[in-house]
């Protein structure tokens, strides 16, 4: 392993870390050049993290680890002795810890310390996180050399290892930092340490683990906890915890949004082909739908200016952005399809359903709605105004998918403005979308990311399937 490739060497990371070295290594090899957590992908060279979870514990993968490439594993100190066997007969390295996710973020944040250089930008929210990154990330890296985290990667093992990315070449980084429980955001913020941190919303997202959007505010307010004096904090201008994020933070405040963008000039809805977007003069196409994605550009336009990055390179970084899997793909076929599944909540919901409404379609409207998951106690409540929405909605027929949307099914029952049919069988569900979708329709399919609703993309594609089928 040539010595440029090394990211880190072991009694580095030991000492990052807490740790202790236990040695049996490959002559010349004292460091690693990349960073995984699941054996069966590791990369020659590799620091593999022995996570213990509740679906299988890393430690019992090491000896795969091993043979996949690891040069090192960090483990923790209860399961040192069955790791130092493994290591010693695979004359691999070993470093434990009290805990291996501490360990993998006190890892990550001392090697983002090597990089004091590097612009740190941090973006959280209830939704439209992930989007305003891919945007973030086009912006900047039209005009400067960007990093930014792959996917999703936004959690308290995906945002580490996404650090571990950072090269030297590189002068801006731009993370996504998620979070589901009390705690993880401080966690986050204390890893990146951003030096422009943003909140696109605080929704309702998660709140049957945080327990109250108060409780969701305050979590997504701790993205601002280790900003310095020249930090920035971007906060949505329209929230009704503005107030709140805004006080106490260390960096300057400065508010986001349609009325606080300086040259923003408008924008108008271009239906399933985005919006245009009017600023400093300039009309930039978004190929993004939804006035959702308006907001998640002008987060990303608010992120670029405090770079600073110019115009020409704002304009051309939104117009190549295209749209991820599952958060607003449209897709043609017998229907058109608007695939916005991977992830659902009361308020990115409404937005869907109201995006679905006001675009102009000759064909009927087909509604296929998953549960919202993690809502906790006020999930029935939540898929009940679900049911309410659909109702006044001009949805043709509205199919509902999961237990918790049962809630929808019975306020349409009494409502009966709109045909609808509920189910929790997939199998079900696909034979009555493939029969029940006629040429031309326009499809929404909307659910967490547990219902998996992209399932049901082949029976929009081609011919029927199946000719007949009640459930």
């Amino acid at each position: 392993m040539a010595d440029e490739r090394v990211l880190m060497d072991f009694r580095e990371l030991s000492a990052a870390v807490g740790g202790e070295l236990h040695t049996f290594g490959e002559p010349g090899v004292s460091g690693f050049s990349s960073v995984g957590i699941d054996s069966r992908t590791l990369a020659p060279g590799a620091l593999f993290v022995a996570l213990p979870g509740e679906s299988g514990d890393g430690h019992d993968f090491l000896g795969a680890a091993f043979s996949n490439g690891a040069v090192v594993a960090m483990v923790e100190r209860g399961k040192l002795e069955g790791a130092l066997a493994v290591a010693g007969t695979a004359g691999k390295s070993v470093v434990a810890v009290d805990n291996t996710l501490r360990g993998l973020q006190d890892a990550a944040r001392a090697y983002l310390e090597k990089f004091p250089g590097l612009l740190k930008i941090g973006i959280t929210g209830s939704s439209g996180k992930t989007t305003t990154k891919e945007i973030t990330a086009a912006v900047i890296s039209a005009e400067k050399s960007t990093i930014a985290s792959r996917g999703n990667y936004n959690s308290e093992t995906g945002l580490p290892l996404s650090v571990f990315e950072v090269r030297p070449g590189h002068e801006v980084g731009v993370f996504e930092l998620g979070m589901n429980r009390v705690g993880e955001m401080a966690d986050l913020a204390d890893v990146l340490k951003p030096d422009i941190a943003l909140v696109t919303n605080v929704g309702s997202s998660h709140i049957g683990l945080i327990g109250s959007r108060r409780g969701i505010a305050e979590e997504k307010k701790a993205i601002f906890s280790r900003l310095g004096e020249n930090g920035v904090a971007l906060i949505p201008e329209d929230s009704e915890f503005r107030d709140f994020l805004a006080e106490g933070v260390a960096g300057r405040v400065s508010f986001h949004g349609e009325k606080s963008l300086p040259g923003f000039g408008g924008s108008r809805s271009l239906g399933l082909d985005g919006s245009e977007i009017v600023w400093e003069g300039q009309k930039i196409a978004l190929a993004l739908p939804g006035r959702h994605n308006v907001a998640n550009a002008l987060c990303a336009i608010a992120i670029a200016r405090e770079v600073p990055v110019g115009v020409e390179a704002i304009k051309r970084g939104i117009e190549s952005v295209r749209p991820m899997f599952g958060r607003g793909e449209i897709t043609r076929g017998r229907a058109t399809v608007i695939r916005d599944c991977y992830n659902s909540n009361p308020e990115s919901l409404r937005e869907a359903v109201a995006f679905c409404d006001e675009v102009e379609w000759p064909g009927r409207r087909v509604y296929v709605m998953g549960s919202m998951l993690e809502l906790g106690d006020v999930s029935r409540a939540a898929h009940g105004e679900m049911g309410a929405l659909l109702a006044d909605s001009k949805a043709d027929m509205v199919y509902l998918f999961g237990s918790e949307t049962a809630a929808a099914a019975a306020v349409l029952e009494t409502r009966g403005s709109v045909r609808f049919l509920h189910t929790c069988d997939m199998d079900a569900l696909f034979r009555e979308v493939d029969c029940g979708t006629e040429d031309g329709d326009l499809v929404l399919l909307k659910g967490s990311r547990g219902c998996a609703l992209e399932r049901l993309c082949p029976a929009f594609e081609g011919g029927r399937k199946h000719v007949s089928g009640n459930i």
